[in-house]
């Protein structure tokens, strides 16, 4: 898992509340069974129309939020069914996090195993992005998880709160697995003293 330190990034402007997992990977893209080639479909029916083509009108379209990778959204992001593809098309479409005043909490925890930073600010604070990312051509800023602050070059500068377990394993790209690996040595040894049993062999 890609550690997560300190990112800077092009933002783009989400201004809905309540986006649930199926508006950003909708149902009928889960038979995959790869991690990768989900971004093709993040927030599909706002931005294709039924006969497939793009509409054009959803802002992740426009050409100036082209290649952004931090994403501005309403509270309560990530709801409805716990469905991990929603953090893998995020992921593969090119975000390395999103900033929200809140998320739901299965979202949350999908995107910690995955390496995939969740931002929690103030309802004002997200606002305040949300109005310079639709204002200022390629606007940028900076998510620092070492110092836990978000800012940009026009004076803007927030902290937001983490678990610090959670922090510990983002900035050092450590997943269930690569928990678990850190103990590897000891693991050799307990299996070393604990040899499996010798099948029996038919009489």
């Amino acid at each position: 898992m890609k550690p997560f330190t300190v990112h800077r990034g092009r933002v783009a402007p989400l201004d809905r509340v309540n986006v649930d997992t199926d508006q950003i990977i909708p149902k009928q893209f889960l038979k995959r069974i790869e991690r990768t080639g989900f971004g093709q479909f993040v927030f599909y029916d706002w931005r294709f129309g039924t006969d497939g083509k793009k509409n054009g009108n959803f802002v992740l379209d426009e050409p100036r939020y082209e290649g952004a990778s931090i994403l501005i959204a309403g509270k309560n992001f990530g709801c409805g069914s716990s469905r991990e593809h929603a953090v893998w098309a995020l992921a593969d479409f090119g975000f390395r996090a999103v900033i929200s005043s809140s998320f739901a909490d299965i979202f949350a925890n999908n995107s910690t195993k995955n390496g995939f930073l969740t931002v929690r600010l103030s309802e004002d604070e997200v606002a305040q992005l949300m109005q310079r990312a639709r204002e200022i051509d390629n606007y940028q800023v900076t998510i620092d998880l070492e110092k836990c602050e978000v800012r940009d070059d026009q004076g803007f500068r927030a902290t937001f709160s983490i678990d610090e377990f959670i922090r510990h394993c983002l900035l050092n790209g450590l997943d269930d697995i690569g928990l678990t690996l850190q103990h590897e040595a000891e693991i050799v040894a307990y299996e070393a003293r604990h040899p499996a049993p010798t099948a029996l062999k038919a009489s």
